[in-house]
């Protein structure tokens, strides 16, 4: 697995030992030179097989061979043992078959008893002093628990693991805090449920182009940046908590741990360490990946949510290409500071005392442009030098280190007016007279970010970049664009969704800022079953009712009008009276058309519109479809509905189209 680095040496030599549980003769001899092979690799009583994290900060979780699992009386599914106390039931258990022996009584040092009525039947009794505190009856603390050896009839999945090949990479931002659903999960969690999530679909969308091996599975991995603004680093915590008022105190530090987040992203001083925490972050991840991974070659791709997609949205609209410039940064300047040793550098910043601590952990410019400030700290350098060393780093360096050209000094107009080369870039997004702020924001080279911000570059041009319930149409509004030029495209960055439930209050539609004359419905994502919900469905029939009854009234009409214009013909008038029939005629030929183009009108769907090139002319406002239970109270849902894309296999699968379209590859829907 990429995810985490295993110590686990025996976990295919137990799964292919309990397949063979059905033969009784042949388990007895593989268990007896299994544990013989356990005993020899195994020594110590202390040795546990752990996993640790590679990609994100993690605490060292046990991983357990679950050779014996337990279920209480109230459980739902089976627990697995320690492997100690497996390893004792195992023994009784061997020695109980081989005797033919039953009704053995096995006690433990805990005071936790096992009896083995047979080979179907064996129970654990617990002491009355392990017993849950809260239970109350005496009769539900002597219930025993249900004991089970090895995993047939055990209702529980066990994968045979990721596929090794990775067809695209995908980074995850998240939004305001440190939580991203009602369940209060990180970062980290949530990504691992979409991760699950799209390898369910990609068995069962792309089942056979799995089976061809056309498709290995998609990579997630997760970016946090709320760690690193609330850290020590900056101290913003504690000067917050000085000036917190003390009353209703848990409201109070929710608030500053995720609401105030909106506010220190509007902040030159906090926004600066949040851009550059994302992009340091994900530059590290995708090196890391690059290194654990040296055969990958494929695109990459980033998701934002909330918060998380305005940032990347304003790092997107900064980044620069190989044939766009950058203002004020002479070219001899920037070559002279790429070509610095690390000495070079240090003597530059003043802090060349800290040399040896950087060469004694083999680091060069390269290295220490990926560092983080926690690297750092680790070393037992101070935070002023910290900043010092990295904001001049990779501020000078990293542009040049991704290959990006170096720009020619501002050139001047003879009124002495400076001209920037990002200038027609800027000019597509038209920012309506500002009559209060005295902000020139078309001097900034800035894109349409915040002034002042100094914008790091990507390691990488992303293939596509996802929005999840996005307020980046609110705040590019908030900020004075009025509208975006239907030619504006990112610079490294060709593809642009914007994805969001319909009751999200967070969320903004981006299309209406782009063609503003036309009321363009957003494009329906479809459900991961192929249909639509059942109360979406309802409601599309008693709307074709509507239209069908209207028509048949209008057809009436029509024809309760034609009998009535046509007279007997003993009662038609004399001939020099024509005149007046021609103008009958004429009437009813006006309501005949009337009721037709009314009928017509609303059976023409509407023409094909183009977005601009944000999305390479496609669509951009891409909407979920509501469970039934949250169309009867969209208030309710409202909060959920901001945080359900983690879990939503709809959204997951339309990444996963737009991915795998990208590769040629077929999506199938699977038969319902």
């Amino acid at each position: 697995d990429s995810l985490f680095s295993f110590t686990v040496l025996w976990s295919k030599m137990t799964q292919w030992f309990y397949r063979c549980s059905a033969f009784p003769f042949c388990r007895l001899c593989i268990q007896h030179k299994y544990l013989k092979l356990q005993q020899t690799c195994f020594r110590s009583k202390d040795f546990h097989l752990m996993r640790y994290a590679v990609y994100w900060e993690q605490a060292p979780t046990e991983v357990r061979r679950c050779t014996w699992f337990y279920k209480g009386d109230k459980d739902t599914k089976f627990m697995p043992y320690p492997e100690d106390f497996s390893k004792n039931l195992e023994d009784a258990y061997m020695i109980a078959v081989t005797l033919d022996e039953w009704k053995r009584k096995l006690d433990f040092p805990t005071g936790e008893t096992v009896i083995l009525h047979n080979p179907k039947l064996i129970m654990q009794y617990q002491p009355i002093g392990l017993q849950d505190e809260w239970v109350s009856s005496p009769s539900e603390q002597t219930r025993p628990r249900t004991v089970k050896r090895g995993v047939d009839n055990v209702f529980v999945e066990i994968p045979d693991g990721e596929s090794e090949k990775v067809d695209h990479l995908v980074f995850m931002v998240h939004g305001i805090g440190p939580a991203c659903d009602l369940r209060f999960r990180s970062i980290i969690q949530c990504v691992n449920d979409f991760r699950s999530a799209s390898l369910s679909l990609l068995a069962s969308h792309y089942k056979r182009a799995q089976q061809d091996g056309q498709v290995g599975r998609v990579e997630f991995l997760p970016v946090n940046w709320h760690s690193a603004l609330h850290g020590d680093a900056t101290g913003v915590d504690e000067d917050i908590q000085r000036i917190t008022l003390p009353s209703i105190s848990r409201l109070r530090h929710f608030t500053n741990d995720t609401l105030l987040d909106l506010f220190f992203y509007n902040s030159p001083t906090y926004c600066q360490t949040i851009v550059d925490t994302v992009a340091s972050e994900i530059n590290r991840l995708h090196a890391l990946f690059q290194r654990r991974h040296p055969e990958f070659n494929e695109a990459v791709s980033v998701v934002g949510h909330s918060l998380g997609s305005l940032i990347l949205f304003d790092l997107l609209t900064n980044q620069r290409n190989g044939s766009q410039v950058r203002e004020g940064v002479p070219s001899g300047e920037l070559c002279n500071v790429n070509c610095d040793t690390l000495e070079q550098t240090l003597n530059r910043l003043g802090l060349q005392q800290y040399l040896g601590t950087l060469q004694a952990e083999n680091l060069d410019i390269e290295s220490l442009a990926l560092c983080q400030d926690s690297d750092l700290k680790d070393l037992g350098i101070p935070l002023g030098p910290r900043k010092k060393i990295l904001n001049y780093v990779r501020r000078k360096w990293l542009p040049e280190a991704l290959g990006l050209q170096v720009p020619p000094q501002v050139a001047s107009d003879n009124d002495g007016n400076q001209s920037s080369g990002a200038t027609p870039q800027q000019s597509q997004f038209h920012r309506t007279q500002s009559v209060t702020s005295a902000v020139d924001y078309e001097y900034f080279d800035v894109g349409i970010g915040q002034v002042s911000i100094d914008y790091p570059q990507l390691a990488f041009q992303p293939q596509t970049f996802f929005a999840f319930g996005s307020p980046i149409g609110m705040f590019l509004t908030v900020r004075g664009l009025k509208r975006i030029d239907p030619n504006y495209t990112f610079p490294t960055c060709k593809r642009f969704y914007n994805i969001y439930h319909p009751y999200d209050p967070v969320a903004y539609r981006i299309e209406p800022m782009i063609v503003s004359d036309v009321d363009v419905e957003p494009m329906l994502i479809p459900h991961h079953k192929g249909r639509k919900r059942m109360h979406l469905e309802l409601k599309d029939s008693l709307t074709r009712m509507s239209m069908d009854l209207k028509n048949n009234v209008l057809g009436s009409l029509r024809t309760a009008w034609q009998s009535f214009a046509r007279l007997p013909v003993a009662a038609l008038p004399p001939v020099e009276e024509g005149e007046s029939s021609i103008e009958r005629n004429l009437q009813e030929t006006q309501v005949c058309e009337e009721a037709e183009s009314s009928v017509s009108a609303e059976q023409t769907e509407q023409p094909e519109i183009k977005m601009g090139m944000l999305n390479e002319g496609r669509r951009i406002d891409y909407v979920l479809q509501e469970k039934p239970i949250e169309s009867f109270n969209e208030y309710l849902f409202a909060i959920q509905s901001h945080l359900c894309y983690w879990e939503s296999e709809d959204t997951a699968l339309l990444l996963l189209k737009e991915i795998y379209d990208k590769l040629g590859v077929a999506f199938e829907q699977p038969q319902q």
